[in-house]
């Protein structure tokens, strides 16, 4: 049998297992597979019944910090109709063992099928208090901004502190500063040194962005953005940083939107990549479309998608399908 029969294909949150062939009275267990903070095992027994476990792979973390996950795990038919077997979802479950988690399975499968397993969520019990917490709670944007020597800027712009310019949006105002701006935009710093009209009238009209959307901004820009909010206004902060020339912002949303993509959001996300140059978003949203077979499971929305998407664009999905159809 080949490694390729072992091998569990992964993204940040989704596991999937090909099985080519499953004779009776057979045990195979894959390559672990890292999900998290974890290395993970799945493994497979068959005899009346199919068995399927998932658990982590033994070692110091695990015993010491066993994964609450929280999961859907899925049987898919790799032929015909692919007709789908799922398991309720569970939530906040203690994993230490290979049988901690075991789903018996008495519908027969014969020939190829797939493994599917979605991490909704893993939590560790924490120090201090024991309460359990969540490992993709706190992104890096949050531990940015906690420098205390942020502080102050952030207070600049909440209290409103000798404020000199004014941020016109679709739904209000807002009151910021022209160096602070300049410093982290090279665009702002060009309205400031050349003779424009933001300059003389010390405005700047943003008409597609809302209020909450441009506190967000200002909110990063002054190091003062909590994770919620940031989560909350991802694309539209997306658009911001590439329209105000702030590269690290963008970087921060690129690497947050490839942490969660899901059948609700990847063609959404598809498209803010195309649309942003933003490659490695793009090739995760192809592989979970693609490669994980998800592209069946939102026929609807992928249709409806054909009509507007770039037409390169939908060309590259369409030759990553014909790729994926000639390699199974």
């Amino acid at each position: 049998m080949s490694d390729s029969a072992y091998r569990v294909e992964t993204t940040s949150r989704l596991a999937q297992w090909r099985i080519d062939n499953l004779a009776s009275c057979t045990y195979r267990k894959s390559d672990p597979f890292k999900i998290g903070k974890w290395n993970w095992h799945l493994s497979l027994e068959k005899n009346r019944v199919l068995y399927v476990k998932l658990y982590p792979e033994i070692s110091n973390l695990t015993r010491d910090n066993p994964p609450i996950a929280s999961f859907i795990i899925r049987v898919v038919c790799s032929v015909g109709d692919r007709k789908t077997l799922t398991h309720p979802e569970i939530t906040n479950k203690k994993l230490k063992s290979n049988e901690d988690f075991v789903w018996a399975i008495e519908v027969p499968l014969t020939g190829k099928f797939i493994i599917d397993v979605e991490f909704l969520d893993l939590k560790t019990a924490s120090g201090d208090s024991g309460e359990p917490c969540s490992i993709w709670a706190e992104g890096l944007t949050q531990k940015r901004s906690n420098a205390t020597a942020l502080a102050s800027l952030g207070r600049m712009l909440t209290e409103g502190i000798h404020t000199d310019i004014m941020i016109n949006v679709s739904d209000g105002s807002i009151g910021a500063h022209r160096a602070i701006l300049a410093a982290r935009s090279p665009v702002f710093r060009s309205m400031f040194s050349h003779d424009l009209k933001e300059k003389e009238l010390s405005t700047i009209n943003i008409s597609d962005m809302s209020i909450d959307a441009c506190q967000a901004f200002l909110n990063y820009i002054y190091g003062n953005i909590g994770h919620e909010e940031f989560l909350t206004n991802r694309l539209a902060l997306l658009h911001a940083a590439d329209k105000y020339d702030i590269s690290d912002l963008k970087d921060a949303c690129h690497e947050s939107l490839l942490e969660d993509i899901d059948a609700k959001n990847v063609l959404e996300r598809l498209q803010n990549a195309s649309l942003y140059q933003l490659p490695r978003l793009k090739t995760s949203c192809m592989r979970y479309l693609v490669k994980f077979g998800k592209i069946y499971d939102i026929q609807d929305d992928f249709n409806a998608f054909l009509l507007s998407a770039d037409r390169d664009l939908i060309a590259e999905i369409f030759h990553e399908v014909l790729n994926a159809w000639k390699g199974f």
